[in-house]
């Protein structure tokens, strides 16, 4: 199951620098996972200061 980032997202890019596999790009408002790219490892959410990052 993929990850997904709600609107808490800061843009901090935290998550895309942590993510092993780059599934996350900036998007306009927040950062976005692509949930095909997504090995679901929890890494990002982890790493995030806002706890912006849950399981969709």
């Amino acid at each position: 199951m993929a990850y997904v980032i709600g609107d808490a997202c800061i843009k901090c890019g935290s998550c895309a620098e942590n993510c092993p596999v780059s599934a996350i790009t900036e998007g306009d408002t927040q950062f976005v996972i692509d949930a095909n790219t997504c090995i679901s490892c929890g890494t990002c959410a982890a790493g995030c200061p806002v706890d912006a990052i849950s399981e969709e």
